[in-house]
């Protein structure tokens, strides 16, 4: 079969990335309502964060060999149902569990952030399975619907919670269950590609220890670390760092960052089958940290914001791109490979956040933050959370150093078949 007779399979798997985006994102969007209508802490509110990782990565791990055991169709249906369920138990919470709201949105960001890590494992093995895809491309293109999922939350869900009072909050997260549904209705009806059979396909124990696919899970811990930090930080950034008013501060930090990782991923989408995607992931970690050294030591304001906004370019396609070279060197590895690799980045999306908000909490009260404040001329909650900026600039570097590593063992491996 050729490309076009799963070009259902594709779009659906363009919305079930949509899907991602719109589960990672949501909650955090909802925090100020959410406190003020229920009596909630920031700490509540950041086990919620914490509990949407942790599902998505326990989702990677737990079905990282059932995939290819069971096949596509029988896990990303229900999966999508699971989603379209867990956002509409969130936001029937204040019925289902009067008094007890936090309890039942706990339960809910169980099940749609467990559903979203299955699309996560599920979305880039059925892409690279399609044949005749350009695989590198094609994943390229299908993330970058991930970024407009982003960017569309942040928009539509803020423009409600603007013209609506805060209590109407569950009609958006109901508007936001149907595109699960609308998930499931396209995959029923799409062909899907057939797994690796067994007698064919590389098993964990022979790839897992490989020195290139160590690294490479080392180059999406980092990466990812690297997208997420800009990412959650953008926004509070841009208010507190650069003190531009909180709606200006969304659609100019969070908002502009992520539109330039859409922009990254469907350039390469485009013209990607002319580059190689070793440069351009080298390029990408080096421009990020030059970016993120920029957006903590800049002395005007305005260069910090676009350094800020231009890293979402850098980091595009640090995750898409590393699943496409190992994909490209282990094709048959199998769905595994890509769960692993999966929650390798989730887990350096939840440890590079934090190591940065624990930077930046240390430094509010150290001689160093004030120092740093000092040299800005900023005020100490400023210097505190540009030195925390500065700090996470081991993420990127961190992907710089794998990426030339993992540039080098493909350059040597071409040499000896060559020879």
């Amino acid at each position: 079969m050729s490309p076009a007779t799963y070009r259902r399979t594709t779009v659906s798997c363009f919305v079930g990335i949509f899907v991602q985006a719109v589960v990672t994102n949501l909650t955090a969007i909802l925090f100020i309502p959410l406190m003020g209508l229920y009596d909630l802490q920031y700490g509540q509110l950041g086990i919620l964060v914490g509990v949407n990782f942790t599902a998505q990565v326990s989702a990677d791990i737990l079905f990282s060999g059932a995939i290819d055991r069971f096949g596509y169709r029988r896990i990303i249906l229900p999966a999508s149902l699971a989603a379209a369920f867990g956002l509409i138990l969130f936001a029937l919470t204040p019925w289902l569990f009067p008094g007890r709201e936090f309890t039942g949105m706990l339960i809910a960001t169980v099940i749609f952030s467990f559903a979203a890590g299955l699309h996560e494992i599920l979305l880039s093995p059925i892409v690279a399975a399609i044949p005749g895809n350009d695989t590198g491309p094609a994943m390229s293109l299908m993330h970058s619907f991930y970024a407009w999922g982003q960017v569309l939350t942040i928009i539509l869900t803020t423009l409600f919670l603007f013209l609506f009072p805060y209590s109407a909050w569950p009609v958006i997260v109901l508007v936001w269950a149907l595109v699960p549904i609308l998930d499931f209705i396209m995959f029923a009806g799409a062909p899907f590609p057939d797994v690796i059979a067994v007698e064919h396909r590389q098993t964990m124990k022979d790839l897992l220890f490989k020195p290139y696919y160590l690294v490479a899970l080392v180059a999406i811990f980092a990466g990812a670390g690297a997208e997420i930090v800009m990412n959650q930080w953008a926004s509070t950034f841009a208010e507190k760092a650069l003190m531009l008013p909180k709606l200006t501060g969304d659609l100019l930090g969070m908002c502009l960052f992520a539109v330039m990782i859409g922009v990254g991923r469907m350039l390469y989408g485009a013209f990607g089958s002319k580059i190689n995607m070793h440069h351009v992931l080298v390029g990408g970690s080096v421009l990020a940290a030059i970016l993120y050294v920029t957006v903590a030591l800049a002395p005007v304001n305005a260069i910090s914001l676009v350094a800020c906004s231009f890293c979402g370019l850098a980091v595009a396609l640090l995750w898409p791109g590393t699943l496409v070279v190992c994909s490209e060197r282990y094709p048959l590895a199998g769905a595994w490979m890509f769960a692993i690799l999966a929650a390798a980045g989730d887990i350096g999306a939840a440890i590079a956040p934090w190591l940065t908000g624990q930077t930046v909490e240390r430094a509010l009260r150290s001689e160093l933050g004030s120092r740093m404040a000092s040299w800005l001329q900023v005020t100490t909650e400023q210097g505190a959370i540009r030195l925390g900026i500065l700090v996470a600039t081991i993420f990127p570097l961190i992907a710089v150093a794998a990426h030339l590593i993992l540039t080098r063992m493909d350059r040597m491996d071409r040499k000896k078949m060559s020879n």
